[in-house]
């Protein structure tokens, strides 16, 4: 099985369900119409569906994780068949294939003991779930890749998650543009250049360590500052941004209009920044009104911020407060 990357589109990994096709055990799905009718339009969906991949038919027996919530088992519920070893097999293989895939993030699916992220229940012998585990799958591709941004559906209704998520995958196909170019220590300054206000807003501390990765020093190999500098990088994208840290970045940001605004168009902005930072308004109206004043007077520096643009506005996703 091979998946070839598509160009100029974000490349998500996703359980088969979610995109309405019919292979859950009871010969169901469970289709979600943000991943399709919203997200989708971005996006050029890659869907696994372990059970199916491996071998099971649909439909089949309902499946459980039992045991050690570490190291759980996959079992059939009514008849005791297990079948680790048949889907860990078929894990470390899949894994491998889509490690060529070139994905930006993958969206699994809540509470499945094949493909959820968090919180699969793991039953023991007594017979009581609780809610500890990660699904087979789900595990091994974030043992394999351990800092891509991934989440399930569930969490995605959470409008922060959901946020926090998607600038991430759209961040990380970025960075794959610029590795996709011949490396350069001008093309990682300019990816930087761009990104610092977007960094600051998840982490000051990963935003002074990626300046420092990126400032060419002599004596220091390229490919090796490439390489901290993504690690560095998705650590940070997966920090959650807060009003707080918004308010600082846009403060920042006020810094540059300071010969250029008027006294009652500085004050505005002050109390909207405010308000976002105590939770009465959302993000996207104070970046709006300095995204106005970027244009209006030409702020070089600020215009070139993915922090204004991180992700297509019709997503909405700065609209809740």
């Amino acid at each position: 099985m091979t998946d070839q990357p598509l160009p100029d589109k974000i490349r998500l990994g996703v359980s088969a369900c979610l995109l309405g096709q019919p292979v859950r055990y009871d010969g169901g799905h469970k289709w979600d119409r943000f991943l399709t009718d919203t997200l989708g339009r971005y996006v050029d969906f890659v869907p696994v569906c372990p059970e199916v991949e491996c071998g099971l038919p649909v439909p089949r027996e309902a499946m459980r994780l039992v045991g050690d919530p570490r190291a759980p088992r996959l079992v059939t519920i009514h008849t005791g068949r297990d079948l680790t070893d048949q889907m860990l097999t078929w894990a470390r293989r899949r894994v491998e294939e889509l490690a060529g895939a070139d994905l930006q993030g993958f969206i699994f699916k809540s509470g499945s003991p094949s493909s959820g992220m968090e919180r699969v229940r793991v039953y023991r012998e007594s017979g009581q779930p609780g809610k500890t585990g990660v699904g087979l799958f789900a595990r091994a591709f974030m043992d394999r890749f351990p800092l891509l941004p991934v989440e399930d559906e569930g969490r995605l209704h959470d409008p922060k998650l959901r946020e926090t998520f998607i600038e991430a995958v759209f961040t990380v196909k970025r960075w794959r543009d610029t590795l996709a170019q011949p490396l350069s220590w001008k093309r990682l300054s300019d990816f930087h250049a761009r990104h610092k206000l977007l960094l600051l807003s998840h982490s000051p501390e990963h935003y002074r360590a990626l300046g420092k990765v990126a400032a060419h020093r002599p004596g220091t190999d390229l490919q090796a500052a490439y390489d901290a500098y993504q690690t560095l990088l998705l650590e940070a994208l997966r920090r959650k941004t807060t009003p707080k840290k918004h308010a600082n970045v846009l403060m920042h940001m006020l810094g540059y209009f300071k010969a250029d605004l008027s006294a009652d168009e500085k004050q505005e902005v002050l109390e909207l920044i405010e308000a976002h930072r105590q939770g009465v308004l959302p993000l996207i109206v104070p970046v709006t009104l300095i995204s106005h004043f970027v244009r209006k007077y030409r702020q070089p520096y600020l215009h070139d911020q993915y922090y204004l643009h991180p992700h297509p506005l019709e997503l909405q996703l700065r609209n809740h407060v």
